[in-house]
Formats: structure tokens, sequence, C-alpha cells
């Protein structure tokens, strides 16, 4: 089945299928463990039953998510070992101490105290219970550090110098960790977790409130959602325009393959390509549609600044421009859209019709997923951006592999494409099916009562009154 494929691209579509999966889980579990500690937060500063209630029904949640995305993280260090090991071998000195620290420190951090907060609100004070929820979140602030510190010292390397045997070593540790695009991509990743959550969360809360269901936990939610998206959303399109002048300065083929400019603008005027066909086959961008001396503007802040086309560089260090072209195109258009939810809802909120306008409410259902999509894209875009490199300029990607048998690496390839659409599958099916009870239901709240040991297993109960009829019943 695999025999003519080129089994350096199976084994670069393996690692893509498997960071993708991997991606969805963290840019969800960053921003919901912020969330439980600021309902955990809200709850203990002013009493309110609702923020418990909210916080026990999103632990559960962040908890399977959470388990996902650790065990579809593991699959990718195999990859590197099995797939990459010549990177292995000459990034290891740099890849590995970074990747040991985000172990030692950040996951370690999290996982150490996960427990206590899943299980420990009746078994602990209150104020460590609260401490455990937020060493939960700065742990995963913390593994978004190290991995974002990984990834964009493979994009603009620094601090390093190569030693008798071809390998990269650290010159300067605080070079390595910090380069150049590092703050920006930790900015930009950050962000779009927290949006990503905002928008799961407001879907939730406007899907119960189409259904009928106007309590006080559906209501918060979906407010504090909105206020979310409202704020933080403006933020990142500030955010992401300072990471594309950075990329702009440090990778110009990239800005240049996103753009769809195969001609240089030594005196700026350059313009904004819409849409079109780029082809590194022809040279150019086919079918364009063009707003004249934007590009310029948005790039360089400055009609006249130079900017170079990919004429600028050796046609074999062209990225696949087609792929960056598009996606990035999709992630600024979902952008949009979550800004436009953003700003309806303020307008609704004004009018004080938040929670009664049904149009708003299917506009956020609607654009529930579209943060983990936004998130895919923008890694697409950043990773085949770098293309034909793994560490940028410096080791390209052919020159990476291990010697690889492409039936092999195909076999792998798919029985990695049917596990992880079923387990995976499995999961995200579990956690919709928890989203779709409420915050007062009993099987949604599993730490809502005091302990009970029966048989020697600890078990959690809550009284069957408090479970609330749905519709249907």
């Amino acid at each position: 089945m695999f025999e003519s494929a080129d089994a350096v691209l199976l084994a670069r579509f393996q690692f893509a299928f498997t960071v993708a999966f991997h991606i969805i889980f963290p840019s969800f579990s960053i921003g919901l463990a912020s969330f439980l500690a600021v309902l955990e937060g809200l709850w203990l500063i002013t009493k309110r039953d609702v923020y418990l209630r909210l916080f026990k029904y999103w632990v559960r949640i962040f908890a399977v998510a959470f388990g996902m995305g650790v065990v579809s993280g593991v699959v990718m260090a195999y990859q590197i070992g099995t797939n990459w090991g010549v990177f292995a071998d000459r990034a290891g000195p740099i890849i590995g101490p970074l990747m040991g620290y985000e172990v030692l420190s950040a996951f370690f951090l999290e996982a150490g105290f996960l427990g206590v907060m899943l299980f420990g609100l009746n078994r602990v004070g209150k104020g460590l219970h609260f401490f455990s929820t937020l060493m939960v979140a700065i742990g995963t602030l913390g593994s978004a550090f190290w991995i974002l510190s990984v990834n964009s010292w493979m994009q603009t390397p620094a601090g390093y110098e190569m030693n008798e045997v071809g390998q990269f070593v650290a010159a300067d540790w605080a070079a390595v960790i910090f380069n150049p695009s590092f703050p920006y991509r930790l900015v930009h990743m950050v962000l779009a977790a927290y949006i990503t959550t905002a928008l799961v969360v407001g879907a939730v809360g406007a899907w119960h409130l189409l259904r009928g269901n106007r309590e006080e936990p559906i209501r918060i939610m979906f407010s504090m959602a909105m206020w979310m998206l409202t704020i933080v959303v403006p933020m990142q399109l500030y955010a992401g325009d300072a990471h594309g002048r950075n990329t702009l300065e440090y990778q110009p083929a990239k800005i240049a393959a996103i753009e769809g400019h195969y001609e240089s603008y030594p005196d700026g005027h350059a313009p904004l390509i819409l849409l079109g066909w780029p082809s590194n086959e022809a040279g150019e961008t086919l079918y364009s549609i063009e707003v004249p001396l934007l590009g310029s503007l948005i790039l360089t802040h400055d009609l006249t600044s130079p900017l170079q086309g990919l004429d600028a560089f050796p046609r074999e260090d062209w990225p696949p421009t087609t792929i960056v072209f598009f996606t990035f195109r999709a992630m600024v258009g979902l952008g949009v859209l979550m800004l436009g939810l953003g700003l309806f809802s303020l307008y609704k909120r004004i009018r004080h019709k938040l929670y009664d306008s049904t149009w708003l409410h299917r506009y956020a259902v609607i654009m529930g997923p579209a943060g983990f999509a936004a998130v895919l894209c923008g890694w697409v875009t950043t990773e085949v951006g770098r293309q034909p490199f793994t560490v940028y300029n410096l080791l390209r990607t052919a020159d990476s592999a291990s010697p690889l048998d492409a039936p092999a690496v195909g076999a792998s390839l798919l029985a990695f494409i049917i596990v992880y659409f079923f387990i995976f599958g499995a999961g995200t099916l579990y956690i919709l099916r928890l989203m779709r009870g409420t915050p007062a239901s009993s099987e949604e709240a599993p730490i809502s009562e005091g302990p009970t040991r029966t048989a020697g297993f600890t078990q959690i109960q809550a009284p069957e009154h408090s479970r609330r009829p749905e519709a249907g019943d």
C-alpha cells in the first residue's frame, strides 16, 4: 500500500496528525484550568454557592481533557526517537533539556496537585484546595512556556554553537530559552487557549439557554465567556500583529509565502492579496484579488518599507506556499468571527438582552469549535511555513529523518489514525455528554457532597432530590 510513498513525507504526516490531535486538548485545558481557579476564587471571596456549582461542573470536564492531552503527548516523544533520529541526535543537547525542564517543573506541578484539586475539596481546607487549583493552572501555563520555548528555538535558533560532531549545544541558555520569537509565540498561544476555552464555555451556556434553561449558573458561565471574548480577542489581534512583524524580521520567506508574494517590493507599496491560488511551479499567485498598498501597511505599518518576496530566496528553500496561504486566511477569518461574537454580545449586554437573544445564542453555539480550528490553522501555518527546515535555515527536514522504511511508517500511521479516532473520539463524546448536563445535576457534580466509604472505596454521592428532571424523562 505504501511501497511507492516517500518515507519522510509519511513521517511528516504521522507527526502532523498526532500533534494536531494533541494540541486540541492543551489549548482547552490551559484556559479551563485558569477558569477553574477564577471560579473557586470567586466562591471563596463572595461565598456564593453558584461559583462552587460551576467549579464542580467544569472540573470533571477538565479532568477528562487533561488526561487525553497527556496520553496524546507521550506519542510525540516516541516518534522523535523512531522517525526523526538524526534530528534527535543533532538538536538533542538543546531540545532534550528543555523538554526535561517541562516535565520536572510544570508537569510535575500540575500532576502533583491535580488529585487534590479533583478529590480534595471535602478532605483538605478551602485555602489548600484553592492553592492546589492555582498550582494546576500555573503548571499548565508552565508547560506552555517550555514547549513553546522548544518550538520557538526551532523557528528562530539562538544561543547555540556547534560541537565537533555537528550537534547544536547551548552557549547561552538564556538566549536559547528566550529566543527572538519566543515571547510573541507564548503570548499568542496562551491568549488563543483562553479564547478557545471561552468559546467552549460560551457555547455550552448558549446551548442551555436555547433549551430554555436560564438558571443562574448557566447565565453566569455564558456572561463570563462573553466578557472574556470581548476583552481578549482584541488583545489577540494586537498580539498577532506583533507576532507577524517578528516573523517578518526573522522568517521573511514564511511571511512571503503567507502573503502570496513571489515578487519583492524594494520600494514598498505591496498589495494585500485577499484570495488567489499561490503556485510555486508558476512562481506567482494565480487569480489573485488584491487591495493596493494594504500589504505594506499591515506588515510594516509603513507604505515605503521594502518587502522581500519569494524571489529573494532560493527556490529549494520555498515553503509549501498554498497550504500556509489558506490556513493563515482561515485563522484570520475565524478571528474576525470571534471578534464579531464578542462585539455582538457586548451590544446585547448593553441593551440588557444578553440572555434573551436567540441569534446571539445560536452564533455562540456555532462558534464553539472555532477556537480549536483557529489553533490548528495557526500551527499548520507556523510549522509548514518553516519548511523545508526542522531548525530554521540550519537543519533541513530531509536530513533530519531516521533511515525509514515507507511501508513501516505508513502502517504505523494507519494504526495511529484508527486508534486515535477510536480513543479520542470516545473521549470527546464523553465530554460532550458531560456538557449536556447542568451544574445542578448530581451526575455532573462528583464532588458535591462529602465522601462516604463503602467496601474500602471512597464514593462521591449526591442526594437523589438534587437531580433535576431532563426534558423527555
